[in-house]
């Protein structure tokens, strides 16, 4: 009994020090903003992003909680929002700037910055970073971490979770909602590249498919949340006593979003000109990667621990939101900055990039028509984002954008021959997706053994 509570007052203990710790991030980016913001435009960045990252582990942590006090469908449109907000913060910073430049000189490329191009750099990076790097990390970490308790004679060969280091990593089949309303939006952004501007109908159309896959989903059976770290803490925590520190945590993570956001975007802007480093590289680069770092870190513990079917769950939800709900607000932001209805301008480089992002979701849902993810899947979807990555970091010019449409088009030839490969399976995902009631699918997931 004496062990079980050492252990346990450990384990309150590492969690309250990791609390701690993440806060500690956001103060060196609060005082600066506290002082007038005065600092070399890199550690001006640096700051800026660390209180991002806190902000954004806060958000998550609270919103995990909070689902032990409201219903299923309100849990799940909350956090929907949620997980994209600090991303929001900054995409809108860009897209209000644009708005107000457009309206001054009459374009976006009249001021000294093209936010218009930075607006779109962010959006697009988050996306592409999102399935590139956090769908194959979940899938290449938990097939090392499979094989490595082999090793150790941990893992029985004959263990259900043996599949997935020479098969697949499977999703439920109740997450057939997910991919396909993801497929609506990914054919939707294939049209995209064929526009001049991202205007309020595009807008229309992203947000309904976003509102349709929400109501869809709040059908869903309310399940026990599997809370863990911070957030298990404060859900073990009484009820009232709960309430009132998540409601804390909301307000804090709020609180430093508002007031570092804006900053860290132009600290980006200025540490691209003061090195000479393509801004619209580092916004689109490091701008996503500091507000998606929970939700990746997040994704990566639960593939650690074998638990892949939530983490890819939760990313292909993830993907979802900011293809839909993010891609579809940005017109709406630009309109009011703007005070007229035109769309967000989109000139070549900005096609490029929607087509690329289109493209690399088409080849993301191919893989995804069997509902699951091979090693080998993976290592295509993180090689060919370390290509693109490192093609855009050397490539200047015409050559740039020749690469950038060599991409995706290489995206949708794969994905073309998956799908041929894979289409009575992905008619039956639209299908479950659409049409088949939640409590036939989550039965089915049940039957076959599926956490």
């Amino acid at each position: 009994m004496t062990e079980a509570h050492d252990a346990e007052t450990a384990s309150t203990g590492r969690q309250l020090a990791t609390v701690v710790g993440v806060l500690a991030l956001a103060v060196p980016g609060l005082v600066l903003r506290a002082g007038g913001g005065h600092a070399h435009p890199a550690l001006a960045a640096l700051a800026y992003g660390a209180a991002v990252v806190s902000a954004a582990f806060v958000l998550a942590w609270a919103a995990e909680a909070v689902q032990l006090d409201i219903s299923a469908g309100l849990a799940l449109a909350l956090l929907a929002l949620v997980a994209v907000l600090p991303e929001y913060a900054v995409d809108f910073v860009f897209t209000r700037r644009a708005g107000n430049d457009f309206a001054r000189y009459g374009s976006c490329s009249g001021g000294p910055v093209n936010h218009c191009h930075l607006a779109l750099a962010n959006m697009t990076g988050g996306n592409q970073l999102l399935v590139g790097v956090g769908w194959s990390a979940v899938v290449l970490i938990a097939a090392w971490q499979v094989r490595r308790l082999q090793r150790a004679g941990r893992l029985d060969h004959t263990d259900p979770l043996h599949s997935g280091l020479d098969g697949d990593f499977a999703l439920e089949r109740s997450h057939s909602v997910e991919i396909a309303y993801l497929t609506i939006a990914s054919v939707w952004g294939l049209t995209l590249p064929f526009r001049h501007s991202l205007g309020l109908f595009d807008a229309a159309v992203l947000v309904a498919i976003f509102v349709a896959y929400m109501v869809r989903i709040t059908r869903a059976p309310a399940e026990e949340p599997e809370l863990v770290g911070p957030a298990a803490l404060v859900g073990g925590l009484s009820t009232v006593p709960r309430r009132i520190v998540v409601a804390i945590m909301f307000v804090v993570s709020a609180g430093i979003i508002v007031l570092c956001a804006e900053h860290f975007a132009s600290a980006l802007v200025d540490t691209g000109r003061e090195f000479g480093i393509s801004d619209f590289l580092l916004v689109k680069w490091l701008a996503p990667l500091a507000s998606e770092a929970p939700e990746l870190l997040v994704a990566i513990l639960f593939a650690w621990r074998l638990n892949t079917a939530s983490a890819l769950g939760a990313l292909v939800s993830s993907k979802v939101n900011q293809w839909t709900l993010l891609v579809g607000t940005l017109p709406i932001v630009f309109a009011i900055a703007s005070s007229g209805w035109h769309g967000l301008p989109l000139d070549t480089t900005q096609r490029l990039e929607l087509f690329v992002t289109a493209a690399q979701s088409v080849f993301a849902i191919g893989i995804l028509a069997s509902r699951s993810v091979s090693v080998r899947e993976a290592q295509m979807l993180l090689s060919m984002f370390v290509v693109q990555l490192v093609l855009q970091g050397v490539l200047e010019g015409h050559a740039e954008l020749v690469c950038r449409f060599v991409v995706g088009m290489l995206y949708l030839v794969l994905a073309a021959l998956l799908l041929v490969r894979q289409r009575v399976a992905m008619r039956h995902l639209l299908h479950d997706g659409f049409r088949t009631p939640y409590s036939e699918m989550t039965e089915a997931d049940t039957s076959i053994g599926v956490a």
